[in-house]
């Protein structure tokens, strides 16, 4: 063993190994960097080089693109408020308003330092799993996994806002959305209109871009200033790696948290960032600000979605049966270059597995060290005017968007779920919550249904549902708890001098979405009793659940209970509605709406083309020389990704009607 060790750890010392992975960490940092396109994409962009390589080398190159992506997608999600991919989506919460107050590059110093943490207990921890944990895994059955999912879902009486039965609604509808499409158990189509788009569902990264990136866009648009509020930048990522250490448990208790969910295949890595966040806040006494620029709501999730991709590589190395997305991406290159997961990757490939453990550990090393050394000049980024910045972001978001089912579909999506996101944002039902929901859903079925085929409602009673079962009901006590003891604080610690918070007089507004939210709910009901028992149960049962809580929500609007939790809005609490130099909600909607239209009509390159001189021109108001010149770069850059990804953007209806043969007359 010992031997195997060794040798392992001088193949990864060795010069050509060592570049091989820096080649792989520096496309990872690429690929992270753009919001949307994660590991999935990275991954995809790198199996064709594959080909014929030496496995060694190729193995560094992978190992090196999946340690990273999870580190350097926190740059968008710190800086622009835009989940750079589906593992670094509760960053958001905390680390935007930090980026916001000015202390970006302490956001990000925190996230890497936690990121490297977290990414080498993962391979820490992938070392001691390697030959124990086929039985803590096959331990988890779809019971288990179940449980989980509900675990994962308790986790909004941690995320709800001020109104837990918003929260509660969110969740709802997020799981609904999220189970639109075909029927696990009987492949029926649900919710689908018969359109062919929504029979295959919604993909996570056109929800998750949706529902957090537009409404944040729109939001900084409107104020027409930089992200940053402040003028300083702040001292910068040494504040941040000391807020590591001074959270050390925190990282540690999440890290492990991150790889033990890693390590479920079929949960994926979507949610643990979610799960660890919801532990800082339950685990937290002294007066937290989550949600308003807590470092701690970056160091939980951060440490988590990077210890998860060690634990993601226990069941695609031993029974290969990837975790993840991207996981499942790395499996298909393993196969690429002649490598069979198996049992033999604890047998006679041994040595090879412990290069992939020595690999990760030294990838997580490079790549964190890369991000902190880059974080104060990137966090510079947020100290430019937003309508500079704007056209690119929803540039880069709609190209991420697009090459999801590489539809035009995905666009339209995009701006219904960016809608969708905005007045969410605006009425305060969690979005949070909302996407919890999405992800957890089809697993959440999915695992219902094999476990009542498998054990009928007695699995109920299995010792590992009856553990996880106690978790989840503790998990809501010290939420709820912890929730009133925050409350009673804030009232003692109010002061007759402090200017009272301004409410909604009017709450039509807010009726008139929850009245939305209840006809979506009614729909679904109508729709999941159209099916079969098996196929509409699911549906049917949260639908009816929610039905009665939107129709809560409203009944208390309509009758104007102007001090229940349930009355919030956005424009009035932020005071948008009485300030004239904050342009209305619609207006940068029609914006996004006419390019989505232009995308349709036009294609896509002739439409981000007419989209960014006419936004440049009238928003920015720079002039037609810089205009052109930042277009053409953009348009450049367009062109170059999507010939290396081997990706033909949308042509448009009129671009069809000109190559349409006509016949002679």
């Amino acid at each position: 063993m010992i031997d195997t060790i060794t040798s392992s750890l001088l193949i990864v010392l060795s010069v050509e190994h060592i570049a091989y992975l820096v080649g792989g960490v520096c496309l990872g940092l690429l690929i992270g960097i753009f919001p949307g396109l994660g590991g999935i994409a990275g991954l995809s962009l790198l199996l064709p080089f594959l080909y014929g390589m030496e496995p060694t080398s190729a193995l560094a190159m992978l190992i090196g693109l999946v340690a990273v992506i999870p580190t350097s997608d926190t740059f968008a999600s710190v800086l622009m408020g835009i989940p750079g991919s589906s593992a670094s989506q509760a960053t958001v919460l905390d680390g935007f308003p930090m980026a916001k107050q000015g202390h970006a590059a302490r956001a990000l110093g925190a996230a890497f330092s936690a990121s490297l943490l977290g990414g080498l207990l993962g391979a820490i921890a992938l070392t001691a799993f390697v030959l124990i944990a086929r039985p803590l895994i096959l331990a988890f059955g779809s019971a288990e996994l179940f449980m989980l999912t509900l675990l994962g879902l308790s986790m909004v009486g941690v995320l709800a806002g001020n109104s837990l039965i918003k929260g509660i609604s969110a969740c709802g509808i997020g799981v609904l959305l999220g189970s639109l499409g075909s029927a696990p158990a009987t492949g029926e189509y649900r919710m689908s209109f018969d359109n062919i788009y929504l029979m295959d569902g919604i993909p996570l990264v056109v929800v998750g871009l949706g529902i957090f990136a537009i409404p944040e866009i729109i939001d900084l648009l409107r104020q027409n200033r930089a992200i940053n509020e402040a003028s300083e930048l702040g001292s910068g990522w040494v504040d941040g790696l000391k807020d590591v250490i001074r959270n050390k448990w925190l990282a540690i208790r999440c890290a492990i948290i991150g790889t033990l969910v890693g390590a479920l295949p079929g949960l994926g890595g979507s949610v643990v960032d979610w799960i660890a966040y919801g532990h800082a806040v339950q685990t937290t006494k002294d007066k937290p600000r989550f949600g308003n620029g807590d470092v701690r709501g970056v160091i939980a999730p951060e440490s988590a979605n990077n210890a998860k991709e060690g634990g993601g590589l226990v069941p695609t190395l031993l029974f290969g049966i990837p975790g993840s997305g991207s996981m499942a991406v790395f499996l298909g290159g393993m196969v690429l270059i002649g490598l069979e997961p198996g049992p033999a990757m604890v047998g006679s490939q041994l040595g090879t597995t412990y290069t992939i453990i020595w690999s990760l550990a030294l990838a997580n090393v490079i790549g964190a060290g890369s991000c902190l050394l880059l974080s104060k000049w990137v966090s510079r980024l947020t100290l430019i005017p937003y309508a500079l910045m704007a056209p690119f972001m929803l540039m880069v978001i709609c190209f991420a968007a697009f090459q999801a089912t590489r539809s035009l579909g995905d666009l339209v999506a995009l701006l219904s779920i960016g809608v969708l996101g905005v007045l969410m944002k605006r009425f305060d039902w969690p979005r949070p919550a909302f996407l919890i929901g999405f992800v957890l859903s089809s697993g959440m079925e999915t695992y219902l249904y094999q476990a009542i085929q498998f054990d009928g409602w007695s699995f109920l009673l299995k010792p590992g549902v009856m553990i996880i079962a106690a978790i989840i009901v503790l998990s809501v006590y010290i939420a709820i708890r912890s929730k009133r003891s925050s409350s009673n604080e804030n009232q003692e610690d109010s002061t007759v001098a402090e200017a009272p918070r301004r409410r909604a007089q009017n709450l039509k507004p807010q009726a008139a979405f929850a009245a939305l939210v209840a006809a979506f709910f009614a729909f679904a009901l109508y729709d999941a009793l159209q099916h079969s028992f098996l196929g509409g149960v699911f549906t049917a049962g949260v639908s009816s659940l929610m039905l009665v809580l939107s129709l809560t929500i409203l009944v208390k609007l309509l009758r104007g209970q102007v001090d229940d939790p349930v009355n919030f809005d956005h424009e009035v609490e932020a005071g948008y509605d009485s300030d004239s130099t904050v342009a209305r909600l619609p207006h940068y909607l029609y914006w996004l709406t006419a390019l989505v239209l232009g995308c349709y009509l036009f294609g896509y390159l002739i439409a981000i083309g007419l989209f960014f001189v006419t936004f440049l021109m009238t928003k920015a108001r720079i002039s037609l020389v810089k205009t052109l010149s930042l277009t053409g770069a953009a348009l450049s850059f367009l062109v170059i990704l999507a010939h290396i990804m081997v990706l033909d953007l949308p042509s448009g209806l009129l671009q069809d009607l000109v190559h349409m043969p006509w016949p002679l007359s």
